[in-house]
């Protein structure tokens, strides 16, 4: 098959001047970003490391494309926006593309195509996708440097499934199938440790113990002394959670806790002095806060809960009142095994988990981790895992944005539309290869800042 020339055309003109458009601009991409992408792993290594952790079951003597070449070019078509298999069919001759997994950009074979991007993914066994799972809490323990304690967030999100996917669930709020894949932060970084597929379901109590048990055990054995603290609303405060945790030195937690009739009546006086002092004050609202020693029925010892209360007024739907609005007092209660002021450890401590949703839209929406549309659960979960090393290569390349800068603040999405979608003119030469970007980049001091600030610090 030979590949179609296509012809030159023209469009109206501009100041009598023929516009004439042709596809004779030599070897180009639209991808120039990939260079701080490259950077960026050759820093953290993610990519390599799945590589390593992936088993090559191929024939030796007939392979093309290496394993740690396949990972490396899937991961940065993510973080360019690629989140499909397919895109791989053209970017498999992007000249940058070919750069980035270390191939010449004329003279460098073609990448792998859809058929092996999507081999790659169905490939590993049960065992292969739980240790690439395992690689990524790995991956984090040993890039991020820990302090005498630090805190880790963990929750859901619901993605929707198109089509008959294993482990699709039914999920009566979203009225949807789908799944809830977990997702596990570093509360003080922001960076990801570990992204589990699961169906679209509350999480049983054993299940979140499992789960906080095990990555618990394996940042121990890089991390032996660091107090790990962890932090979830109220799917996440399990008995089972809390009493393993309680079992185990240096473990602490900070869950969101479901109300009760029991509950309530603890606080109902301190309820009833705020409502007294919100009638006397001009204040729309009024906030206290309380803590207390609680054992529900269920767990085998008490535990100190916080309680977060607030006065204000709010409409009248049933009509009781003459001025159409009367006082409610709004209730929430906190659950933990840490030390301070009730105030303190609801404001300043499970409050700030409210940043999760913002990791997680940046890996679900930005980086397009929903798109799970492999029929095996086993395949999908290598999806997440490359997602997860893609939001790695995003995260370190806003690392090295300065400080100062607007987008060292910047959502993927921007990052993306700022430094990597940009035109590049790719030449080869014998002993040298130029990389030519706009002249006009409105970015360009700051692509170069940050690309030499990645270059120093790589291997």
């Amino acid at each position: 098959m030979t590949d179609d020339t296509l012809l030159p055309f023209d469009l109206p003109a501009v100041r009598r001047k023929k516009l004439t458009v042709d596809f004779e601009g030599g070897n180009q991409s639209s991808n120039g970003g990939v260079l701080l992408l490259r950077e960026a792993e050759r820093d953290v290594g993610v990519c390599r490391r799945l590589a390593e952790t992936m088993p090559d079951r191929r024939d030796p003597d007939h392979i093309q494309h290496q394993m740690v070449e396949m990972v490396t070019a899937r991961v940065t078509a993510i973080a360019c926006g690629h989140e499909d298999a397919i895109d791989h069919n053209d970017l498999r001759h992007d000249p940058l593309m070919k750069v980035a997994v270390g191939r010449c950009p004329e003279s460098g074979a073609p990448l792998g195509s859809q058929s092996t991007i999507s081999r790659l993914e169905n490939a590993p066994s049960k065992t292969d996708a739980a240790r690439l799972t395992v690689a990524l809490v790995d991956q984090f323990a040993t890039t991020v440097t820990p302090g005498r304690m630090e805190m880790f967030d963990i929750d859901d999100t619901f993605c929707v499934a198109h089509g008959g996917q294993q482990l699709a669930f039914w999920n009566a709020h979203h009225d949807e199938r789908g799944f809830a894949p977990m997702h596990i932060y570093h509360a003080g970084s922001g960076a990801p440790v570990v992204a589990i597929l699961r169906p679209a379901r509350t999480p049983k109590g054993t299940e979140v113990r499992t789960v906080i048990k095990h990555v618990t055990k394996h940042l121990r054995r890089h991390w032996p002394t660091t107090r790990i603290v962890w932090r979830g609303d109220g799917h996440y405060g399990r008995v089972e959670a809390m009493d393993w945790a309680d079992e185990n030195d240096n473990i602490d937690y900070i869950f969101g806790l479901a109300g009760n009739a029991a509950l309530d009546a603890l606080v109902a006086g301190i309820a009833d002095n705020l409502r007294f002092h919100h009638a006397k004050s001009s204040q729309p609202k009024l906030r206290t806060y309380a803590s207390f020693t609680y054992q529900a029925g269920s767990w085998t010892r008490p535990r100190k809960v916080v309680a977060r209360l607030e006065c204000s007024l709010q409409p009248d739907t049933g009509g009781t009142t003459s001025t159409g609005m009367r006082q409610e007092v709004d209730i929430r209660y906190v659950v933990t095994s840490l030390k301070g002021s009730a105030q303190h450890l609801y404001e300043n401590v499970y409050c700030q988990r409210g940043q999760m949703e913002n990791l997680i839209k940046l890996h679900k929406a930005q980086l397009a981790s929903d798109r799970m549309s492999c029929h095996s659960a086993i395949a999908n979960q290598v999806r997440l895992v490359f997602h997860t090393a893609a939001y790695w290569l995003m995260h370190r390349v806003r690392a090295a944005i300065p400080s100062a800068h607007p987008l060292a603040r910047a959502e993927f999405a921007t990052i993306r539309e700022r430094l990597i979608k940009i035109a590049a003119r790719v030449i080869e030469h014998v002993a040298r290869i130029r990389i030519q970007l706009p002249t006009s980049c409105p970015a360009g001091a700051l692509f170069r800042t940050v690309a030499l600030g990645l270059m120093t610090s790589g291997p």
